[in-house]
Order: C-alpha cells, then structure tokens, then sequence
C-alpha cells in the first residue's frame, strides 16, 4: 500500500511529485474507475489507474509497491501497462506536408515585397 501522487512518482510518470500530486488533486487520476481527488490516496496491489500523459491517457494496474525512485527498467516492475493500442494515424496526418524543391524561407528582399504586395503600396 502506498501513496498514489508516491507510487507514480516511483513509476515515473510524472518527473516530480508534486506535479504526480497536482494532477490527483486537480481529480485527474481515478483508481478503479473512481475519482481520485487526494494525493494521499492509498493504491493497492491490484488497483488499476487511469490518468492523462500528454495527448493520451494511460491505464495502468498496480503489481508492486515501489521503495525509491530508480532507474526506468526497475519502475517498469511496479505496473503493468493496459492502455489500448493507439490506432494508426491516416497516411496524410503522419507525415509533415510535402514541401515544393528548393522551398526555403523568404529574405528580408522578398518578405518586403509581399509586404508590398499586400499593402499595395510602396515605401520609397
């Protein structure tokens, strides 16, 4: 049994305790499906949690309590991970936007004559 802002800390999903301990409290995280708004909410062998990391969200179920914070392959130990897989994004989303040959950035020069252009008028 452990603390769950700790025990996220200890599995490193969070890079320090107080932000594992925000989220909590901001009622980010639940535990078996439950609201967790308390950062000294107990965790169990067995419970799962879900909560956000960037744009996904996790789900996580508890095998251990951890005793530090060590090295990523001994955090790895402490959960097992239960997040569906993500679905591939569309060819056209994966990759950046095809750019023309020889596209770079406009100069100073260039950028002043759209300037210009746009404006419709010139400052000479």
């Amino acid at each position: 049994m452990q603390r769950v802002d700790k025990f996220l800390w200890f599995a490193r999903f969070f890079k320090s305790r107080t932000l594992a301990a925000t989220m909590v409290s901001g009622g980010r995280v639940r535990i078996n499906g439950e609201r967790c708004e308390k950062p000294s909410a107990i965790v169990k062998l067995g419970d799962v949690l879900t909560f956000p990391a960037g744009p996904h969200v996790r789900v996580i179920k508890v095998l251990a309590g951890g005793e530090r914070r060590g090295p990523a392959p001994e955090a790895r130990l402490l959960y097992e991970d239960l997040t569906p897989p993500r679905e591939a994004l569309p060819p056209e989303e994966e990759a950046p936007a095809p750019r023309e040959k020889g596209a770079r950035r406009p100069t100073k020069k260039e950028r002043r004559d759209m300037s210009t252009f746009t404006r419709g008028e010139r400052d000479d």
